[in-house]
């Protein structure tokens, strides 16, 4: 907690004077008030957590007494409101849920609902246990658990709307300054950081005790180190970024000798942060931290829960299906020579040919198993029987099976065939990232086939959205959003002129 004083903003005026630069308006708390760092988001979020279920108890016994009139047994309905009070912070906890400040709020999201909901399990587990069931009122207890759920439902907008007026009134800010007066590495930083959309940081300035510095745009240069150590001594600044490229280690310790008589956060950005931003995490292997650029997605658990949604949704709809691929296959049998199905090699789940099947939608000695001709709207290898079963994507269906066997999913990136083409050049080659998609199994449908990306990739610009829709599916994966695409699939296949 910083309180700055009326001696504080009178230096802070002779700054920007020396500086010859306009005095910024402070964007965080004036004289009169108290600033915080992010990390108070932690212990507000705690108060509100509490509030919720000191609320929620007065609520529950005036409806309960509203709806059935009865009186309760206080020690047991105690006991059961501490248990649940004390297994949801444990949760919360346990995933430092209280440790937060506004990046990782954004980053996390909450999950509170989630575990008021585990907890009241385990409370209503633990009375059970207990031997207390007799005096127990189940009414109640559902009654507290949905005012809790409720109460911390409806608290999310106002606290998130709380937390950002604190931060552009300055009650929450954090003031930064850099050291090294690199202008690529300083702007990187800044855009990296203004994506995150965090609206407490504020930039201050550039340090360096190096001659001939170039000009860093729109951020005053405050000096060497002892200008910096200076001001943050005087509380106007918070944390030091120190962004030198090829910082020797006997240089950051000098640095670091120097600053670190003052009150002031320094932490170091690598050169492969900067290069490699936005497109890594950080992550801690033991007490080592790592920029993680590539990360298994759908693993453990949910990789558990995926394939279980692809066993149980491939089972309903073959079910479903099953009669009209008996007549789908009669007609292709009766109307043209040769097989029902066709059976092409795709690249799939760590880019590795699968067999996918279809039913045969074009002439039997005019089939492309490697996809080296694209397929067009007037497509004369199309039988008439085949343009139907393509534009209603009832050629499809045999791909249930092979979600069945483990090499589909029901959602996911379309399989390519092995030879496909964008214009002259090969998919890979003509699409930076193409390769990413193959980290999870492709799909009967998916993201860009519902966002009007279906049917024949005419141009490289089209190329290219489908696979970042791939990528955004892959990392916003949900079993909601592959329900909310199953059913976008049934309406584009009405829809959708691009199937042929």
């Amino acid at each position: 907690m910083i309180v700055p004083s009326n001696e504080d903003l009178i230096l802070e005026e002779s700054v920007a004077e020396t500086l010859a630069v306009e005095p910024r308006r402070p964007a965080l708390a004036a004289a009169n008030g108290t600033r915080f760092t992010s990390n108070i988001v932690g212990p507000l979020l705690f108060l509100r957590d509490m509030l919720s279920f000191l609320l929620a108890f007065p609520i529950a016994l005036f409806a309960y007494e509203g709806l059935f009139g009865q009186m309760l047994v206080p020690s047991v309905h105690f006991f059961a409101a501490t248990a649940m009070v004390g297994t949801f912070i444990l949760l919360r906890v346990s995933k430092d849920s209280y440790l937060q400040n506004l990046f990782t709020m954004n980053e996390r999201g909450d999950s509170a609902i989630f575990d008021a909901l585990l907890s009241g399990l385990v409370a209503t587990a633990l009375v059970f246990l207990s031997g207390m069931v007799e005096n127990f009122s189940r009414g109640v207890s559902v009654l507290y658990v949905a005012a809790t759920v409720m109460l911390l439902s409806f608290s999310r907008w106002p606290f998130n709307s709380l937390l950002e007026r604190m931060a552009q009134r300055g009650v929450i800010g954090q003031r930064i300054a850099f050291y090294g007066a690199d202008p690529g590495s300083i702007e990187a930083i800044r855009k990296v950081l203004a994506a995150s959309d965090l609206s407490h940081l504020h930039f201050v300035g550039v340090a360096d005790d190096r001659p001939k510095l170039p000009d860093v745009p729109e951020l005053p240069f405050i000096g060497g180190s002892d200008e910096l150590a200076t001001m943050a001594r005087a509380g106007k600044v918070d944390q030091v970024l120190i962004s030198v490229r090829n910082l020797p280690s006997a240089r950051l310790h000098e640095i670091m000798e120097r600053l670190n008589s003052v009150c002031v956060d320094i932490s170091l950005i690598p050169d492969q942060a900067i290069d490699l931003a936005p497109d890594y995490r950080v992550r801690l292997i033991g007490t080592l931290p790592v920029l993680t650029v590539w990360q298994r997605p759908w693993r453990d658990v949910s990789g558990l829960l995926k394939r279980t949604e692809d066993i149980i949704l491939a089972v309903l709809a073959l079910i479903v299906v099953s009669p009209i691929m008996l007549v789908t296959a009669l007609l292709i049998r009766l109307t043209s020579a040769g097989p029902v199905l066709f059976v092409q090699p795709r690249v799939g789940f760590n880019n590795e040919v699968i067999h996918v099947l279809k039913f045969r939608s074009m002439y039997s000695s005019q089939t492309d198993l490697v996809g080296l001709q694209t397929t067009t709207k007037a497509d004369p290898r199309i039988t008439p029987v085949g343009k139907v079963l393509r534009r209603l994507s009832i050629d499809e269906l045999p791909q249930l099976l092979n979600v069945l066997k483990g090499d589909m999913s029901m959602v996911g990136p379309r399989p390519h065939a092995t030879h496909m083409r964008v214009g002259d050049l090969f998919y890979q080659e003509a699409v930076k990232g193409y390769a990413g998609r193959h980290r999870v199994k492709p799909g009967i449908t998916g993201l860009a086939q519902v966002r009007g990306l279906r049917g024949e990739i005419r141009t490289l610009e089209r190329a290219k959205r489908r696979v970042e829709l791939d990528q955004q599916y892959i990392n916003q994966w949900s079993v909601w959003l592959d329900l909310w695409i199953l059913l976008l699939t049934v309406r584009a296949v009405f829809l959708d002129a691009d199937a042929y």
